[in-house]
């Protein structure tokens, strides 16, 4: 059985990743880590220039991620990753090139390092997939309320999903968890969290996981 576990939580922006990293971290006694929102120099500036900040956005959160990918693989505790190195790749960076928002020469130069990067990397032991549908983006976006995610167009995030669902198509890294999270709330439903909580702990058990679980009680993030 494995005393150290290494849980990815992927999705589109909006999808419930940081809330459920969260819970499972507090359920299980898992170390989070989490994607470089709030801190972050760069987001909001992006949004607002998509086309002057693309690079430096995509090269700034590959460099957060794979130290944080490099420790949470080098230390000792079970961690949970809210949003994987994978993503940034295989979805917005391929996007931003795809729109036209990040020219050839530095989407080439961006993939050269990740691909360097990836020669370093330990995959997930899991990873989990949350799969929501575009009005519930647009929801769980407009309740947070960050002012800066507010101008996303929705066509970005249809652009978004469909590299998800094909880079779910594809994913061959490890063991693979994907979640319609459309009709579960399981940040304010203990009902939803528990049931969220069988299909996860059937996944660990797979993959030969003892948990160690903390507690059964959600609370709100």
């Amino acid at each position: 059985m494995k005393s150290k576990i290494f849980v990815a939580v992927a999705g589109n922006i909006g999808s419930g990743k940081s809330s459920l990293t969260q819970l499972l971290s507090r359920h299980y006694g898992w170390k989070a880590f989490y994607e470089s929102v709030d801190d972050n120099p760069y987001l909001a500036d992006f949004y607002k220039d998509m086309n002057r900040w693309a690079f430096t956005l995509q090269v700034y959160f590959l460099s957060k991620r794979f130290t944080d990918h490099k420790r949470i693989v080098e230390g000792s505790e079970s961690v949970i990753q809210d949003r994987s190195i994978y993503e940034d790749a295989e979805i917005f960076a391929k996007n931003l090139h795809l729109i036209g928002k990040m020219d050839k020469r530095d989407y080439t130069n961006y993939l050269e390092l990740y691909r360097v990067m990836m020669q370093y990397l330990q995959p997930p032991d899991l990873l989990i997939y949350l799969d929501a549908r575009i009005e519930t983006l647009l929801e769980q976006i407009a309740k947070r309320g960050r002012d800066y995610e507010q101008s996303i167009p929705r066509a970005y995030l249809e652009q978004l999903s469909t590299h998800y669902s094909d880079w779910m198509s594809r994913y061959t890294l490890g063991p693979l968890l994907i979640v319609p999270s459309d009709e579960v709330d399981f940040v304010h439903e203990r009902g939803d969290f528990n049931r969220m909580l069988m299909l996860i702990q059937g996944k660990l058990m797979e993959i030969g996981y003892q948990s160690q679980e903390r507690s059964q009680v959600t609370g709100q993030s």
